[in-house]
């Protein structure tokens, strides 16, 4: 049976017993605690947790899945993988333990011509938590399974929570024995390789706090209702029927090593390391894909860090199978032939897929070049200083600053005969990781704090929004909060987040910023400073009391800043047009990658793997000002979300949207997906002025924007300064770039010959400091300060000083003061040189004399340092150290 066989009979299966069929959830998902979507509750949470209304009291999925902590294990077994599908069904206080063991008994053990999985009764085995002798009962009661085949286990095995606060409860977990070929007898507590573990049923009740019940600390409440999330390996059940050793044999894994294997000629199977290279390419390959599928694109940090990494591991197993040419456009070819029947993004948004991967592999490897010479040095100092292992410091500058994973680095050292330190590499990795632990955990914000917000929403329901038509509104206050506890008033001079049953303010989403405004009642008078969902449909607006005292059930009239509200609107319908032209220059591989929309200006970043043209991107400014001038009219409608794609509006990555989606038509040249609010017709925008353009990461390019009033102010500043520039120069403005680009090259030519000048006049006092020259102990040393003298002169007035001394073992050390700082710059002869003296090794003697550092090569070394009051103490420090050397 194939995966997708597999995965469109679990979906079927629940559909038939009263589920909604849900769509997997994007990867990349807005929550502080998790990096990428790692379960198949993760969409569901806000239901769990009683944020929002679940709009179905039953649910299934087949959620894309990638957990990320041990990508450097990937290979070296077979049971490790970034990527994986979860297939699962969910209940919302509708049924719970009874009915998630029928369901799941059914399926997997009914006969394959009725629908099922087929699996033999008499060789699944489940375990339940500890405290849980509920389950227990029921798995005895309710499929026949006989005591002894299940186990109890503690609550490390058999309690599931995400990690992080939030949503959890005890698990009872289905596996399934492949027969003593894979080990010993005993069930899952004995050998997990024979038992092997195929669903998990979450029996989802509590609330977890900074510590886990896992580890026996106890939950810090409970869930609003009870639920159920169950989470099916798709891959291990795929495993078993098809009847293949592991998840890398299954149909759609395997065809990404067999096209490893064509690249270089190898065979998965006959080398155990050429194996731990296949599995890294194949899975790596897969969650790479289907990242870039989901709009991350490779960085420095956070997600962008994970791609990068994965792509670059990619490569470099491949480069140790043997293959020097490209592949990461090749491998993605199979990926999105292989999942697209799942996954249609793949094929549909492929062209940009593979351009991330194909941009992404070229500067990789021209990383590699550069990181391959840093390491060729790093091994030569090895060697020279006697030793055969490479400091662990060394190896993880190679693994931090260019992308060097160790095993690459032990295999380089490896070839050049030597080992590397690991556990100092080891120790900073850690050091790092604690770091970016620490770092991450600062800015997460767990669930614990949001419960009286919850109260609030279960009490009253959701904020009922009157902004896309109404400025101002009538209101009730329903929530009052300071520090996010409750309180039943606040009086003038005190801020605090207030509830209102109804609102006209905007709270900040989808790149648009907040409204501000006033909320006036009977003798009271607040300032609206900002407005957040904290929990999903619940508008929180914070505010400052300047008059009276605002209270529970306290009547205001809230009034939005109307003119600072048209200067958003103006930027968020610029934000379309250009988001439109953009993807008109570039096609669909341009996606927006995240946007601004604040009064009068706007930010709006796309992916792009090439470079971004200046020139095109002055037709894009002109093409959406042209369009301007058709001033259609704006609309927006609520549709489903597939009549809204079948219309062609425009989906965002990593946007979450329900069946039901709002989109904002600006003619036939704009249409979105969007929640946000826009002006009434596009020739309110006047005019659109793009002010600034730079990449601000990998495939990632942003554009600034000046909209309406805020562009002419410019526009007009900037003419004005074209005039005065005019004026100066005395020619026509459209002459300026001429004029002034002949008045730069004459100030060049110019500073040329006074630095010319300057070195002449420097050189001329060669042969008087020459004149100066010491001998100490059968080495001629030049050793002056030399005031009034740059870098290059130094430079320059050292060589040819060193020239002069001709055979004779010599050296040159100059000192040039300049305020609170001063330079040097030593120098030796060849025949100095084969006496010891290195002018590299001359700078420790002087260097602490003058607060200074510096380095170079045997013949010339240079520095400076912060007190130029040491240069005669320096020079006195170096002829001592030359004359120890001459002894």
């Amino acid at each position: 049976m194939d995966t997708h066989e597999i995965t469109d009979r679990f979906l079927r299966h629940f559909e038939s017993r009263g589920h909604t069929r849900v769509p997997s959830a994007p990867l990349i998902l807005d929550d502080p605690n998790l990096l990428f979507v790692n379960a198949g509750m993760v969409q569901f949470k806000p239901y769990f947790l009683g944020e929002a209304p679940p709009p179905y009291p039953r649910a299934t999925s087949v959620q894309k899945c990638v957990r990320t902590p041990d990508i450097d294990e990937v290979g070296k077994t077979t049971r490790h993988n970034t990527f994986f599908q979860m297939a699962g069904n969910f209940s919302f206080g509708d049924y719970f333990k009874e009915g998630a063991i029928e369901n799941a008994w059914e399926l997997i053990t009914k006969s394959q011509d009725d629908g099922g999985f087929g699996l033999d009764p008499d060789r699944i085995w489940a375990t339940v938590y500890e405290k849980d002798s509920e389950a227990a009962g029921l798995w005895r009661k309710l499929t026949g399974l006989p005591g002894e085949r299940i186990q109890v286990r503690d609550g490390k095995d058999n309690y599931w929570d995400m990690g992080v606060p939030g949503p959890g409860g005890p698990c009872s977990e289905i596996y399934y024995d492949r027969g003593p070929a894979y080990g010993r007898e005993g069930g899952p507590v004995a050998d997990e390789d024979r038992y092997i573990e195929i669903w998990n049923l979450v029996f989802m009740q509590d609330v977890r706090g900074e510590q886990s019940p896992k580890l026996g600390h106890p939950p810090i409440g409970e869930l609003p209702k009870k639920n159920i999330d169950t989470g099916m390996g798709v891959e291990r059940v795929a495993t078993i029927l098809q009847g293949v050793e592991n998840v890398y044999e299954t149909d759609l894994v395997r065809p990404v090593i067999g096209r490893a294997e064509e690249f270089s000629g190898r065979r998965y199977g006959a080398n155990h390391a050429d194996d731990v290279r296949f599995r890294v390419i194949a899975d790596h390959a897969r969650t790479g894909v289907l990242l870039i599928g989901d709009g991350v694109t490779p960085g420095n940090d956070g997600r962008g860090y994970v791609l990068r990494r994965l792509l670059r591991r990619i490569v470099r197993s491949t480069r140790l199978l043997g293959v020097q040419e490209p592949v990461l456009q090749e491998f993605a070819k199979v990926v999105s032939k292989t999942m697209g029947p799942t996954y249609p993004e793949l094929v549909s948004g492929f062209d940009r897929i593979s351009e991330v991967v194909r941009v992404e592999e070229e500067a990789f490897l021209a990383t590699l070049t550069s990181g391959s010479r840093i390491f060729d040095l790093a091994a030569a100092e090895t060697k020279k200083g006697g030793g055969d292992v490479l400091a662990g410091d060394k190896a993880f500058q190679l693994h931090d600053t260019y992308g060097f994973p160790i095993d690459l680095t032990l295999e380089m050292a490896s070839e050049q005969g030597l080992s590397v330190d690991e556990a100092g590499f080891r120790t900073l990795m850690e050091e790092q990781r604690k770091r970016a632990k620490a770092d991450a955990a600062s800015r997460k914000s767990g669930h614990g704090d949001l419960s009286e917000y919850r109260k609030v929403l279960e009490q009253h329901g959701e904020t009922q929004f009157l902004g896309y038509t109404e400025l101002q509104a009538d209101a009730k206050v329903v929530g009052l909060l300071e520090d996010g506890l409750p309180v039943r008033s606040v009086a003038a001079g005190r801020k605090a987040e207030l509830v209102l049953d109804r609102t006209p303010f905007y709270a900040e989403s989808g790149g648009q910023i907040a409204d501000t405004g006033v909320l006036v009642g009977d003798g009271v008078e607040l300032k609206v400073l900002d407005v957040q969902k904290i929990v999903p449909g619940l508008f929180v607006h914070r505010v400052e009391v300047t008059e009276g005292e605002v209270g529970i059930d306290t009547r205001l009239t809230g009034s939005v800043d109307a003119n600072r509200r048209l200067s958003i609107e103006r930027s968020h319908s610029a934000t379309h047009l250009v988001h439109a032209a953009v993807r008109g220059a570039y096609g669909k591989r341009a996606a927006q990658a995240g946007s601004l929309n604040a009064p009068g200006r706007m930010r709006f970043d796309f992916t792009t793997p090439g470079a971004v043209s200046a020139d095109i991107l002055t037709e894009v400014e002109q093409e959406v000002n042209d369009y301007l001038q058709t001033d259609v009219e704006v609309r927006s409608y609520t549709t489903t979300k597939d009549k809204a794609l079948e219309l062609g509006a425009v989906a965002l990555f990593g946007e979450k949207y329900g069946n039901d989606v709002r989109v904002v038509d600006m003619g036939e040249y704009s249409r979105e997906l969007c929640g946000g609010t826009h002006v009434g017709r596009i020739g309110q925008l006047g005019l659109v002025k793009l002010v600034s353009d730079a990449s601000v990461g990998s495939g990632v390019h942003r554009v600034e924007a000046l909209v309406g009033p805020d562009a002419l102010r410019h526009v007009r500043k900037e003419q004005l300064l074209v005039s005065q520039l005019a004026n100066t120069f005395k020619v026509p403005s459209d002459e300026l770039p001429g004029r002034i680009e002949d008045v730069l090259t004459r100030l060049k030519n110019a500073e040329k010959e006074i630095e010319q000048l300057r070195t002449q006049q420097v050189l001329g006092s060669a042969g008087a400091l020459l004149d100066k020259a010491q001998d100490v102990s059968g080495v001629s040393v030049v050793a002056e300060v030399v005031p009034d003298v740059d870098g290059n002169g130094l430079r320059a007035l050292a060589s040819d000083i060193r020239g002069r001394l001709g055979e004779r073992a010599g050296v040159v050390a100059l000192f040039a003061p300049s305020g609170e700082k001063v330079a040097f710059v030593v120098a030796t002869t060849s025949a100095a040189r084969d006496k010891g003296i290195a002018a590299g090794k001359l700078v420790p003697s002087f260097a602490e004399a003058i607060g200074g550092r510096g380095g170079g090569k045997p013949d010339m070394a240079q520095g400076g340092g912060s007190n130029p009051a040491g240069a005669e103490q320096a020079l006195t420090a170096l002829r001592a150290w030359i004359a120890n050397v001459g002894r």
